[in-house]
């Protein structure tokens, strides 16, 4: 492709402008963004508390294309201590939700175990919704030394 002096010109006062105006893009902070809007639908609005829940991760993932995950919630599993759901969300993949399991009387315990993909190192989270209405989250940020989705 030969580019003539009218293109240059375009391409270079393009690139000042952009450098001037200070225009950020940062991908990491719209995959935070979206990993709140998620949590805050999933939620209802309400900002989870910690506790009761426990996200089991392996501190360091020699390979992002497989990361086991286990989630498990202190819970009777009747009444108004019962499970509803459990949501898990990778803060920096492109789509942060990664699965929710939903929970009845009859699951006996509220405990799920998967694999995911990472797309670099980044902050897990899992969230669980109560039948009261409470929610509870907790997270673990996974060093990923070879890229899983994206790299």
């Amino acid at each position: 492709m030969k580019l003539d002096r009218r293109q240059v010109l375009g391409l270079t006062a393009g690139a000042a402008v952009l450098a001037v105006s200070g225009i950020k893009v940062n991908p990491a902070d719209a995959a935070t963004d979206e990993t709140k809007k998620k949590i805050m639908e999933f939620t209802g609005g309400k900002e989870p508390a910690s506790g009761k829940i426990a996200l089991k991760t392996p501190e360091i993932a020699e390979n992002g294309n497989t990361v086991p995950v286990s989630v498990s919630v202190e819970s009777a599993m009747s009444g108004d201590d019962l499970v509803q759901s459990v949501m898990i969300l990778a803060d920096g993949n492109p789509r942060p939700d990664v699965a929710t399991f939903h929970f009845t009387e009859l699951s006996g315990e509220a405990s799920a175990t998967t694999r995911m993909r990472l797309a670099k190192t980044q902050n897990v989270i899992a969230v669980a919704k109560m039948k009261d209405g409470s929610v509870y989250s907790d997270t673990k940020q996974v060093k990923v030394t070879i890229g899983g989705c994206g790299g």
